[in-house]
């Protein structure tokens, strides 16, 4: 999934004119935290909350903040995991997008984000989830793959979390069965450390509790 497809159509820019009582209703509005500063087709940078409420006279033109805006953004060809990355680094509610020609598309909010992910991950499709604690040296997502295969499931995501004070790695895997005796059997034969299981009743209490966060997102 990449930049593109997950630009938000509702959300519109402020411009150099804009004041920062507007921005601070249109943030409200929107259910951000900041907001992109575009000149015609080009980005001047991103205003935050924090920066309007530094000003010595709100109800002036966003202009007087131009010289210390932050301006972070993601090519439109850029993957989903990219967006993660750069929202993250810099605590954004929001990144602007541009093609490769800098032209700004628009933004990627982290409601649409968190929507797109819960789609890409798998969240909401029925199945069961596995959390496997393995050895750097020894991780085989293919033999990891091989396991639940051999056991006529598919693997549905695979996320990998590295602890950085230890070597091992937690490995969370969902796969398209409930049952997921036969392939805990499987990994303890191979000798696998599986530190947490989720069956059917607990993973749709993460599919509602994902709802509900979703609906609180666009209270």
């Amino acid at each position: 999934m990449l930049a593109k497809e997950l630009i938000s159509d509702d959300i519109s820019p402020l411009m150099t004119s804009s004041s920062g009582l507007s921005a601070l209703r249109m943030m409200e509005e929107y259910k951000v935290r900041h907001l992109p500063v575009v000149n015609g087709e080009n980005l001047l940078g991103v205003v935050s909350e924090d920066d309007i409420f530094n000003m010595e006279d709100p109800e002036g033109p966003i202009a007087a903040l131009m010289l210390n805006l932050q301006k972070p953004y993601i090519f439109d060809y850029q993957h989903i995991y990219d967006v993660f990355k750069e929202i993250s680094e810099h605590r954004l509610s929001l990144i602007p997008v541009l093609n490769t020609s800098f032209v700004y598309l628009g933004v990627i909010n982290v409601f649409s984000l968190l929507h797109a992910m819960s789609k890409f991950t798998a969240i909401n499709q029925p199945g069961g989830i596995i959390v496997l604690s393995v050895s750097a040296h020894d991780y085989s997502l293919a033999q990891i793959a091989q396991i639940i295969e051999s056991n006529d499931a598919k693997v549905l995501s695979s996320y990998i979390y590295s602890r950085p004070e230890s070597s091992m790695l937690e490995v969370s895997i969902k796969v398209n069965k409930i049952d997921l005796s036969a392939i805990i059997q499987t990994f303890e034969r191979y000798n696998y450390t599986i530190t947490t299981t989720i069956f059917e009743n607990e993973s749709e209490d993460i599919d509602e509790r994902y709802e509900s966060f979703m609906k609180y997102l666009n209270i």
